[in-house]
């Protein structure tokens, strides 16, 4: 058994994820991915096409991050060796999608401002929580993805 953990480079299994630097980013991940997926599900959608993409953005990390948790959580990467690369490429990919949906995000609620407070200040008011916790979703991603990059290279 310590032969197969120490040929496996620093990947966690188990519990080990909530104590290795690039995996600590999973729960936080989850929270505020979460927080935008709410925050925009409970505004105004308007326009739509825009704001879908918000949405489609932080559905497919929020579930994709907790496959990729539970795969981590229940060994499930023992059975091939390129997982860390693969987690690189997902958390790289993922902030760049969060990034793209932030910056859409914001600009939506920087040009739309006067026609949320027709509608209720309380629209902006969530939208501008809902960029916030989008650039701090995308923070926290990229930061993912260095640390999973810097280990892959040890790898």
């Amino acid at each position: 058994m310590a032969n197969t953990a120490q040929s496996m480079g620093r990947l966690p299994s188990g519990l080990g994820i909530c104590t290795s630097l690039p995996d600590i980013f999973y729960i936080p991940e989850l929270i505020f991915g979460g927080l935008v997926w709410c925050l925009v599900a409970s505004t105004y959608v308007f326009p739509s096409n825009p704001q879908g993409w918000v949405m489609f953005v932080s559905v497919f990390c929020f579930v994709v991050t907790f496959i990729w948790l539970v795969v981590f959580t229940c060994d499930g990467h023992r059975s091939s060796s390129g997982w860390a690369a693969a987690d690189f490429g997902y958390h790289g990919f993922a902030a760049f999608l969060y990034l793209s949906s932030s910056v859409v995000l914001a600009y939506i609620t920087i040009t739309l401002k006067d026609i949320f407070y027709i509608l209720d200040p309380k629209y902006y008011k969530i939208n501008i929580a809902a960029v916030v916790f989008s650039f701090v979703t995308t923070l926290l991603y990229f930061l993912h993805a260095i640390f999973s990059a810097n280990r892959w290279k040890d790898f």
